[in-house]
C-alpha cells in the first residue's frame, strides 16, 4: 500500500473515531485557531481559561466564550456532559469544555467553585506552578501539599461533578488529591519523569496511583516535557504515549497536546512570571520564548496534524480498538463518570 493510501485509510477510520484533546492553551482570539481545529476533525478539547486569572478576570474570559459560542454556533459546542460531545461527533461541530489550569478564580470563597460550574466549567487545575491558598504547584520551593481550604475544595468539585487536573501540582499535593478525591482525576497534560526528567512530568508513583484510582493521563506533546526537547518530533511524542502505555496500560492514557498555537510573547511572559504579575520569577527569566515560537514538536506542530498522530500509533502496532482508546474513548469515560 502507498503512503497515500495508507493515510487515506487512516483518515477514514480517524473520522469516525472521537478524538479529545485534553488541553489546549491556543490564542481564542486567532481564527487560525478553530480553523486548525476544524481542519484536524478534533471532536472535542479542553479551552484554557485561566492560568493566574482572579475572579473578576475569569468572569470576562467566561463572558468572551458566550460571544464565541454564539457567533459560531454551527460549529463551536459547549460540552457540559459526556453526551454533548457525542452530539458533536454526531453534528460534526467541535466541543468545548471550559477549563482552567489554575484554581485561583475560586480566591478564599467555596461558593465560587458552584458559581463557576453553573456557567459551565468542567474541569479544573488545582495549582498552576506555584503555591495557591489550595495547594503547591510543581515549580514551588517547597513539596507542601492540600490545604484545609484544598481538602474543602476537593470534596466541593467532586460533589458537583467537576473533573480535578493535576498536571502542574507538585508532588505531594498530587498524591494526597488522588487519595482524597472521591472520584478519579487527571494528569490532562504530562508525561512520565522517569522517562524525561522534568519538575513538570509526574513521579512513577503519582502516575500508578492515578491509575489504581480509575485516572487517566494526557500524554503532553510540549517541546519541553519531551526527550528531543526543542528538535522533538512526532516519533518523540509517539515515545511519551508508548512509555505511558507501558507504565499505566492502555486503559488509562489520552492525548492532552497542550498546543499554544498563534499565542504572542505577551502570553509568555504571562503564563511564566509569578503569579502573573513578577517577570522574571525565580523558575522563567524570558529568554527561553521569542514571537512565534511552535511548542509543538515537528509533524504535529497545530491541530490540524493530529490525524497524523494516528497514523503514527498505527505504525508502532496499536490496532483501532487501542488508537480509538488513546484518541478519545479514554477520556469519554472519565468525564462520564465525573460528570455524571
Amino acid at each position: 500500500m502507498s503512503d497515500e493510501d495508507y493515510m487515506s485509510a487512516v483518515r477514514t477510520k480517524y473520522d469516525e473515531t472521537i478524538v479529545i484533546d485534553a488541553l489546549n492553551v491556543s490564542n481564542w482570539d486567532s481564527p487560525a485557531v478553530f480553523e486548525s481545529v476544524r481542519a484536524g476533525g478534533i471532536t472535542a478539547f479542553n479551552a484554557t481559561l485561566v492560568t493566574w486569572e482572579n475572579y473578576q478576570q475569569t468572569m470576562a474570559h467566561v463572558a468572551a466564550w458566550k460571544r464565541r459560542f454564539e457567533a459560531m454556533g454551527k460549529w463551536l459546542l459547549p460540552v457540559l456532559a459526556a453526551d454533548d460531545i457525542l452530539r458533536a461527533k454526531r453534528e460534526s461541530r467541535v466541543g468545548v469544555i471550559l477549563g482552567w489550569q489554575n484554581a485561583t478564580p475560586i480566591e478564599n470563597d467555596l461558593d465560587n467553585v458552584k458559581t463557576f460550574f453553573d456557567l459551565g466549567v468542567r474541569i479544573i487545575q488545582l495549582t498552576f506552578h506555584e503555591r495557591n491558598l489550595i495547594g503547591n504547584g510543581c515549580m514551588e520551593r517547597r513539596d507542601d501539599g492540600l490545604s484545609h481550604f484544598g481538602l474543602d475544595a476537593v470534596r466541593e468539585m467532586n460533589r458537583l461533578g467537576i473533573l480535578i487536573d493535576l498536571s502542574h501540582c507538585g508532588d505531594r499535593t498530587t498524591l494526597e488529591a488522588i487519595e482524597y478525591s472521591e472520584m478519579p482525576v487527571a494528569f490532562t497534560h504530562a508525561n512520565a519523569r522517569d522517562w524525561h526528567d522534568h519538575r513538570r512530568n509526574k513521579t512513577d508513583e503519582a502516575l500508578k496511583s492515578l491509575a489504581r484510582h480509575g485516572g487517566v493521563v494526557g500524554a503532553t506533546a510540549f517541546n519541553m516535557f519531551l526527550r528531543g526537547g526543542m528538535d522533538s518530533t512526532l516519533d518523540d511524542y509517539t515515545d511519551a504515549i508508548d512509555d505511558l502505555v507501558q507504565r499505566v496500560g492502555i486503559d488509562h492514557v489520552g492525548v492532552g497536546t497542550d498546543f499554544t498555537q498563534d499565542q504572542p510573547q505577551g502570553f509568555w511572559d504571562y503564563i511564566g512570571s509569578q503569579q502573573g504579575t513578577k517577570l522574571p520569577s525565580s523558575f522563567y527569566d524570558g529568554s527561553a520564548r521569542r514571537e512565534g515560537l511552535c511548542m509543538a514538536p515537528q509533524g504535529l506542530e497545530t491541530p490540524d496534524k493530529m490525524p497524523e498522530l494516528a497514523a503514527a500509533l498505527h505504525r508502532r502496532g496499536y490496532d483501532a480498538p487501542a488508537v480509538a482508546k488513546i484518541l478519545g474513548e479514554n477520556w469519554m469515560r472519565l468525564f462520564r463518570e465525573v460528570w455524571r
